[in-house]
């Protein structure tokens, strides 16, 4: 049976409807039926997507095996997931290289100068800086969240404003990040630069943290502070990431900026002592297998959507689209919920985008949309929605956190105090219907390596 890829075919998207159903229904099971901890995280994501792909080499019988594994090889090998996984690993490297323990010293250093009734503001700008330089929101969670528990019991915060304010700290740095999973595969899922993407982001982040500090600081004065935290701190080894960050920013090709920072890293460490000679490769190495199961992802997901677009899948997709969302503000808010659904069924932003990326390229071309914009728009709703559910790895790893310190505190506690995600969706919706953006800027659509091509 032949699909008619011109009129677009619903049936052609089931691998998508399989996967979906499998991993949100064995993770509600997991999670709330048998009370499994992280039941979400405890699925292997990747055998998911075996399925799903297995499901699709079952779709369109007018076309041979070894034609569907020709078709998937064009999705793999497109140059969008070859840069995409090379930049996974070297990602992983250089977190594997100069490790995480650098993020408390920023949180002490600024608790020992700054007067003890902004620690909790402390907290919120600690976290966008260390989940900022490190790329990674569950990283940044699960090292700062002790320290908020230690700022909430010497002071008298409340708990759950503590971590709240981590998280959403956390989950600013993870939308803007240059070595943030999502952001890489935003910007080469849709072709765009890090540097462009990040100044379209910056422009709806920054307000929504501004003013999510200034309810901070309200909430903050109102609270009777009764001590202060204070531990030793050592700056030295933020200096890798302060390289990848101003690298990034100034627009240094990414796999020079991440080669700087595992140089730099590599000598601090060693020179201070803090790993030997010989470990160093043992902890690159351990970065890099950090990565497997993201890069495995966007290499199935690749091969799932290269046979759903020859299918005809897409094709249906968007149609359905266009008839929901006619304009092209529309159409901007229809890729925010795509990949905010995606993100909802997966509890994985990462993933979300990687699925959401070859849809929301379609969209792009047909509401002519700029690659940064997509990007940006995909990024940015896939954190809204990541940084609220509370099934999430960064509520559950906050929760972990608590527990292992004596201190009990749910996920419906925090969700009130989460400011952060609920003005950055304000300021996404805001900049999509009110502000006008490049809409003169015509796509160069050429830079996407389409697997159909």
């Amino acid at each position: 049976m032949g699909f008619d890829v011109k009129k677009g075919n619903v049936a052609a998207l089931l691998p998508i409807g399989v996967f979906l159903v499998l991993y949100l229904g064995l993770g509600i099971l997991f999670e709330y039926g048998m009370g499994i901890s992280m039941g979400f995280y405890n699925i292997p994501i990747v055998v998911i997507f075996l399925v799903a792909l297995l499901v699709a080499c079952f779709q369109n019988r007018s076309l041979s095996f070894d034609d569907k594994l020709v078709i998937m090889g064009r999705g793999i090998g497109d140059k969008t997931i070859v840069t995409m996984i090379l930049i996974f690993m070297a990602a992983g490297v250089f977190v594997g290289t100069v490790g995480r323990d650098s993020a408390e010293s920023v949180a002490y250093l600024m608790l020992s100068v700054i007067p003890a009734e902004y620690s909790v503001a402390v907290l919120f700008v600690v976290s966008c800086f260390v989940s900022l330089s490190m790329g990674t929101s569950v990283g940044t969670i699960t090292l700062i969240t002790p320290i908020a528990v230690a700022v909430s019991a010497a002071s008298g915060f409340s708990l759950p404003l503590c971590v709240a304010s981590v998280m959403g700290g956390a989950m600013f740095g993870d939308n803007l990040s240059f070595i943030s999973d999502t952001t890489i595969a935003a910007c080469q899922g849709q072709g765009c630069q890090m540097k462009d993407k990040f100044r379209e982001n910056f422009k709806i982040a920054l307000p929504a943290a501004l003013v999510t500090l200034v309810i901070i600081l309200m909430l903050s004065l109102g609270t009777d502070i009764s001590g202060t935290v204070q531990n030793d701190y050592n700056l030295l080894e933020l200096i890798p990431y302060l390289i990848v960050l101003v690298g990034g920013i100034v627009g240094i090709n990414v796999f020079i900026v991440l080669l700087l920072g595992i140089l730099s890293g590599s000598i601090i460490v060693v020179a201070e002592g803090a790993v030997a000679a010989t470990d160093l490769l043992g902890n690159m190495g351990t970065g890099a297998a950090g990565m497997f199961e993201t890069t495995m992802v966007a290499v199935l997901v690749s091969a799932i959507c290269a046979l759903i677009r020859e299918n005809g899948g897409f094709v249906a997709l968007l149609n359905g689209i266009k008839r929901l969302f006619r304009s092209r503000k529309g159409g901007q808010l229809g890729m925010g919920l795509l990949v905010g659904a995606m993100d909802i069924a997966t509890a994985n932003n990462t993933v979300a985008i990687v699925m959401a990326n070859p849809i929301a390229h379609e969209m792009a071309e047909t509401y002519n949309v700029s690659r940064r914009k997509t990007a940006s728009i995909l990024d940015t709703f896939s954190c809204v929605f990541q940084g609220v559910i509370p099934y999430g790895a960064q509520m559950l790893v906050a929760i972990s956190a608590c527990t292992e310190l004596g201190f009990q505190v749910s996920a419906f506690q925090i969700m009130p105090f989460l400011f952060y995600p609920f003005f950055l969706l304000l300021s996404s919706l805001v900049f999509i219907f009110f502000v006008p953006d490049d809409r003169g800027y015509v796509p160069d659509h050429a830079a996407y390596h389409s697997s159909s091509s």
